[in-house]
């Protein structure tokens, strides 16, 4: 008896040091994740000068930070830019980052609603880089429809839209684009990385 009763503390004692272990895990990977969210909402920041107080989950698990909570059928049309391109991709023999987890995205306020020629256009000014003194070149920026702003975590910004839903699922596809090609198809990727000097998108089709 004395026997049965070390084994069943030996046995408790040991599932109390794996549960500590295993929320020590837990732990950890939530505080790598908050650090990593940190970086890419400062990195929005910048780029955006906007706020993103508001973080939800589209339907089908891709990341979405806002300044106001966005409606249902904009994160629907989110995912439907993102299963469009997997599917493609999947076509094309690709394999990493097929998911929509993987992405997050940040809607951030339109900078303009109309484009030149006065369609709908809600775009985000963003410093013009490699554009500068191009047709382009707004006197220090440009206006883009998306943006890529990190490879590894797969994120990019959409400027807000109140209608066009259509507009943001074909928007989400090409900033999608730059990075399934960088997960899958460096080479690819880096002929086409500059909208300026490859032509404009789908580059997937």
């Amino acid at each position: 008896m004395k026997f049965h009763r070390t084994i069943i503390s030996l046995i408790f004692s040991l599932i109390t040091v794996s549960s500590l272990l295993l929320s020590e895990g837990i732990i950890s990977t939530v505080k790598a994740q908050g650090r990593i969210e940190q970086r890419l909402v400062a990195r929005a920041r910048q780029v955006t000068g906007d706020t993103f107080p508001v973080f939800v989950k589209t339907p089908r698990g891709a990341n979405v930070f806002a300044r106001v909570t966005p409606r249902p059928d904009v994160l629907r049309a989110i995912d439907n830019g993102l299963t469009e391109l997997f599917t493609i991709a999947h076509r094309k023999g690709y394999g990493a980052r097929l998911g929509h987890s993987y992405y997050t995205i940040f809607i951030a306020r339109a900078d303009r609603t109309k484009d030149r020629s006065g369609a709908y256009s809600p775009d985000i000014a963003v410093t013009a880089n490699q554009y500068a003194g191009s047709v382009y070149d707004q006197g220090g920026y440009i206006y883009a429809a998306g943006m890529v702003m990190e490879f590894n975590h797969c994120v990019f910004a959409i400027a807000e839209h109140d209608r066009d839903l259509q507009r943001i699922s074909n928007v989400v596809r090409y900033e999608g684009e730059h990075l399934i090609l960088y997960h899958n198809d460096r080479s690819l990727y880096s002929r086409t990385a500059d909208p300026s000097k490859s032509g404009s998108h789908p580059i997937l089709q």
